[in-house]
């Protein structure tokens, strides 16, 4: 598909809002900026105005990936993905891929505790099958492993929506992140209470 960035990290938030909060869903462009920029789960972090994200979303609905919807009701325009339409794919699918074209190329470990908002897999096992399920197919293979770069333990899956990966690890993605299972839990517990600040506040400026 060759996603551009823009067009990457918007259908990735449609995504995640769409499978995190449904009641807010779908997204006026005030919210979907405010989604595409916020500063937690997302790498790299951008700070786009809404013409950029307009112009991502409406390349992403002549390539039948978004919609325009109109609400009976509602003075605003709002938009929604139609990625897992075009794919038929399942929940944990949908999942996998948003929090991938969110922060980038991830362990699967990494993944599933990601994941946890969108889908709740059982463990790490069902999350790598569902990457190899994605990296398997025929004609249009959507996720690869990478190849272990030096100073990380495990490596990591990439999504090919954007064509092919290129990646180096930043700060963030150094293996010191995964310290220990307590790190990681109240690191996720921040990256939520954080993300649901922005959600709110989000959902506030539709008014």
């Amino acid at each position: 598909m060759d996603l551009n960035l823009a067009e990457a990290r918007v259908l990735g938030a449609l995504i995640e809002k769409d499978m995190s909060t449904p009641d807010y869903y779908p997204l006026t462009l005030n919210a979907l900026t405010a989604a595409v920029n916020q500063k937690t789960n997302r790498d790299p972090v951008v700070s786009w105005e809404n013409e950029i994200v307009f112009e991502a979303l409406d390349s992403l609905r002549g390539r039948g990936l978004a919609a325009f919807v109109h609400e009976s009701g509602s003075r605003v325009e709002k938009y929604r993905h139609k990625l897992g339409e075009a794919f038929n794919f399942t929940r944990g699918e949908l999942a996998v891929l948003a929090v991938l074209m969110l922060r980038g190329p991830q362990t699967a470990a990494e993944l599933r505790d990601r994941t946890g908002r969108l889908h709740e897999f059982e463990d790490v096992g069902v999350v790598q099958l569902v990457l190899e399920k994605l990296a398997q197919r025929e004609e249009d293979p959507l996720t690869r492993l990478l190849p272990k770069l030096p100073g990380l333990k495990e490596p990591r899956w990439a999504h090919l929506l954007s064509g092919e990966p290129k990646w180096e690890p930043s700060g963030t993605a150094v293996e010191e992140r995964a310290a220990s299972p307590l790190h990681e839990r109240i690191a996720r517990i921040e990256d939520e209470l954080r993300a649901l600040r922005e959600e709110f506040e989000a959902f506030k400026s539709q008014f």
